[in-house]
């Protein structure tokens, strides 16, 4: 199935769930409406009773208006006089709260007004004009009705918001075992044609007329040897031990020095750190830091500098790298770190992801970029922790 083919499938089954909610919400309401409505006949039905029993003699049979009188089990209701100040009668309250609090009958009201301020009048005198009020509120069952199709929302948001981080999870391992493959091939691919050359360099360092190349061709060699290291230990279990990565980094600059425009100027603030050692896996943390320069030096075309800042914050060691090359444009900053994205012309777009990868995976920690400005540069932050 198509990408698109997969959306449009995706799309279709989350119209068809909007649907089914949105469906079950407005049949809940169309169902309190209804019951909503009972209750109030019901309770009509309860006041002419009380009217009967209040007005039957000793000849009168009340056995009916008592039957309805007593059946009202549900529906709270609470009784006033003309001026509407509470009697004291009410129904389906607890006794106990009333007792309790001497305002809880006129807050319960206050509640019944707000749900429906039109109150049943039971009429007692006309002459002097005597009567009792009677509002009432929700049942337990109007309430359930009207709150299950929000429950039932949150349900289901719930439902998709879990299968959606499962489904980005099981994404992100697929592509970490993808990433985590290809590295491992990519080692294996370079084993054998750098064995090849080690064997071949041994036979150069013979011959005496090969004496000022083969020291060139053997850091050559060293280099893909340590490239074949680094792309072995992705995928792996990182083995951290102690170092110091000013060291480590001081030697990456001396390397990216060696290959990069006389134009462009290196600076190192070490802040006093230069005897602390933190937990790396230092062909890792030497490929991050090769990374971010490369950047740097493709965003300045030949021409800048680029700072290196070390600073200690409590429990924690911040590394700052600013060039003072083209930036990056701000829609764009949130995917510098996606494999695959680039600006430039040439390259896979992966160092960055990779490099992040790297620094939060494997050394629990933080790459981001702290700040970036088109045409004044960019600023990326490494927070590692000391232990």
């Amino acid at each position: 199935m198509s990408v698109s083919n997969l959306y449009s499938w995706k799309s279709f089954l989350f119209a068809i769930a909007i649907a089914i909610v949105s469906g079950t919400i407005f049949y809940s309401q169309y169902v309190a409406r209804q019951i909503a409505s009972d209750e109030r006949r019901n309770v009509e039905a309860w006041v002419e009773a009380e009217k009967a029993i209040l007005n039957a003699d000793n000849s009168t049979n009340i056995n009916l208006a008592s039957k309805i009188s007593s059946e009202n089990k549900g529906i709270p209701i609470i009784e006033t006089n003309e001026q509407d100040i509470p009697t004291g009668n009410f129904i389906n309250l607890d006794s106990s709260d009333v007792t309790t609090d001497k305002n809880f009958l006129s807050k319960k009201l206050k509640e019944f007004k707000n749900f429906n301020n039109n109150p049943i009048v039971l009429v007692l005198r006309e002459n002097p004009y005597i009567a009792n009020k009677y509002y009432y509120g929700e049942s337990k069952l109007l309430k359930e009705v009207k709150w299950y199709p929000i429950v039932q929302l949150v349900v289901v948001a719930l439902f998709f918001l879990l299968v959606y981080i499962l489904l980005q999870t099981q994404y992100k391992s697929s592509q970490n075992q993808l990433w985590a493959s290809m590295a491992k091939e990519t080692a294996h691919q370079l084993g054998t044609p750098v064995s090849s050359l080690e064997g071949w360099l041994e036979i150069l360092k013979e011959k005496k007329e090969y004496e000022s190349i083969v020291p060139e061709i053997s850091k050559d060699i060293n280099r893909l040897l340590l490239i074949t290291d680094r792309f072995g230990k992705i995928g792996s279990t990182p083995q951290l031990s102690m170092h110091n990565p000013i060291q480590l980094v001081s030697s990456v600059v001396e390397y990216m020095k060696k290959r990069s425009s006389e134009k462009i100027v290196f600076t190192t603030d070490t802040a006093d750190l230069n005897e602390l050692k933190i937990k790396l896996v230092p062909t890792l943390f030497e490929w991050v830091f090769e990374n971010l320069l490369k950047n740097a030096l493709d965003a300045m075309e030949g021409k800048g500098s680029i700072h290196i800042g070390f600073h200690r914050h409590h429990k924690e060691l911040m590394m700052n790298i600013t060039d003072t090359g083209k930036g990056i444009a701000k829609q764009n900053i949130q995917h510098v770190f996606k494999a695959g994205f680039t600006t430039k012309k040439r390259g896979w777009g992966i160092g960055l992801s990779l490099s992040k990868r790297i620094i939060e995976q494997y050394h629990n920690g933080k790459l981001f970029v702290k700040q970036s400005e088109l045409g004044k540069g960019t600023t990326f932050t490494i927070i590692l922790p000391i232990q």
